[in-house]
């Protein structure tokens, strides 16, 4: 307690003006991962996807091994298997298979079969999800028998999965990595769904879940362009939040998901350059979903969706044709493969940044004891780090703006008012690799 104290009165001392947020550089390793993934690669991945004809769910029960779902479905395992070959025995294939039983939506009970590769950490405690679905809709989302490209929804998100895959098996992670591709999206989130809820009554230390839907297109329906940014998508209030709390302390915004969206975003510059994550501060695209929606329902709150910056109308759920001179239909020859790598890219760097750094710092909490002009934080310490960062920011500013290594304490004090600023505490370890900020809960004593 004495060392606790003597760090804290000493940073009070030392603290002189903002302090502002370090600069950060690429990690050699991460950045490797990063250059490694290959645009064409991605783009082969698509088109054979895109050769099953149909992804449909209703197409199970007439799949082949070159047609339906389940042909897709096989030939995924079998990219997978592929890649664990390679892996030293960490990585395991399996499928997540039962039956959806009928809805008001559907006509009869489907067979949904997901397919899960698992590269095995050396940490317990630690499992983070990278997702996409493999299914898609023409039309009709029930039609197992028509025509389905599917190419940027969703083969843009499983070529991603499976290159991201193929460019961090050899490298051995401190948290496990689940690549996830999820059978029936389309249809209600079942696949994703029934994962996240036996993955919870399992009680499966997710950390963070990386979705992708949608992200192989740069140019909009309405012509616009911006090749150089991503939309990542994140949940305000997770599931639970007490509404009178949250009012109480101005937490609003700082959710899991939202410190895992702030997270990315500082990050994928560096390891990505001339590419920048735009940060929607809302759950899904307005009155949409996506399969990160399973996991925070089932109670993983740091769960975010990457999405193109403009997606094009004419690409999804449609029918193949040509109207009134326009291209409708989800079609390979829309696929901008240079974005759909350093939309991957961006995934790998944020993945392993994750999986190979410090756990995040457990219990952060604000003691509050009496009436104050400064702020202390207090925490209980992570796997993988040697210090700790408290970050602050104007309760009006979307991201991090001021940081003070603190050391290797559980408790520090700085001359920040919690009353005007926003604070959190994030972990950091020997080789400057940093995790996703923590909000404090506040404690009275």
């Amino acid at each position: 307690m004495k060392t606790i104290a003597l760090a804290a009165a000493l940073l009070l001392v030392a603290f002189d003006g903002d302090a502002p947020l370090p600069e950060l550089t690429p990690y050699p390793p991460i950045a490797a991962m990063v250059g490694a993934v290959h645009a064409d690669r991605l783009k082969a991945d698509v088109d054979r996807l895109v050769a099953f004809g149909t992804r449909n769910d209703f197409s199970e029960r007439s799949s082949t091994s070159d047609r339906g779902v389940f042909g897709a479905r096989d030939w995924i395992a079998g990219e997978f298997r592929e890649i664990a070959a390679r892996a030293g025995g960490r990585m395991s294939v399996t499928f997540d298979t039962y039956l959806q039983p009928i809805t008001p939506r559907t006509p009869r009970a489907v067979l949904e079969s997901s397919v899960l590769a698992t590269l095995r950490g050396t940490q317990p405690g630690r499992i983070y999800v990278l997702s996409s679905h493999y299914d898609d809709c023409d039309g009709r989302c029930t039609d197992g028998a028509g025509i389905a490209p599917g190419a940027d929804d969703n083969g843009s998100s499983v070529a991603a999965v499976l290159e991201a895959a193929r460019v961090m098996a050899a490298t051995r992670f401190s948290g496990t990595i689940v690549f996830a591709c999820f059978d029936g999206e389309e249809l209600g989130l079942w696949g994703s769904n029934h994962y996240a809820r036996e993955m919870a009554a399992r009680h499966a230390p997710i950390v963070a879940v990386l979705n992708n839907d949608i992200i192989g297109n740069s140019v909009g329906g309405d012509g616009r362009s911006e090749p150089d940014v991503i939309r990542v998508f994140s949940e305000g209030l997770p599931a639970g939040a007490g509404i009178a709390q949250v009012n109480a302390v101005g937490s609003e915004n700082d959710s899991p998901s939202r410190e895992l969206s702030r997270f990315i975003a500082e990050l994928v510059p560096i390891y990505v350059p001339n590419f920048t994550v735009r940060q929607i501060f809302r759950a899904d695209r307005f009155l949409r979903g996506g399969d990160q929606e399973s996991f925070q329902d089932a109670g993983y709150a740091a769960a975010v969706r990457f999405v193109e910056a403009h997606e094009n109308f004419t690409h999804q759920h449609q029918d193949v044709r040509v109207a009134g001179g326009q291209q409708y239909g989800d079609l390979p020859q829309f696929i901008d493969a240079q974005y759909l790598r350093r939309a991957t890219q961006a995934n790998v760097a944020a993945l392993a940044m994750l999986a190979l750094g410090p756990a995040p710092p457990g219990d952060v909490a604000m003691p509050l004891r009496s009436l104050g002009y400064d702020t202390t934080l207090s925490w209980q310490r992570a796997a993988g780090a040697v210090a700790y960062e408290i970050l602050w920011r104007a309760t009006d500013a979307p991201q991090w703006q001021y940081a003070r290594n603190v050391g290797d304490v559980t408790q520090a004090t700085v001359p920040v008012s919690k009353d005007d600023f926003i604070l959190g505490v994030r972990s950091v370890d020997r080789n400057g690799l940093r995790s996703p900020a923590v909000y404090p809960v506040a404690r009275r004593q």
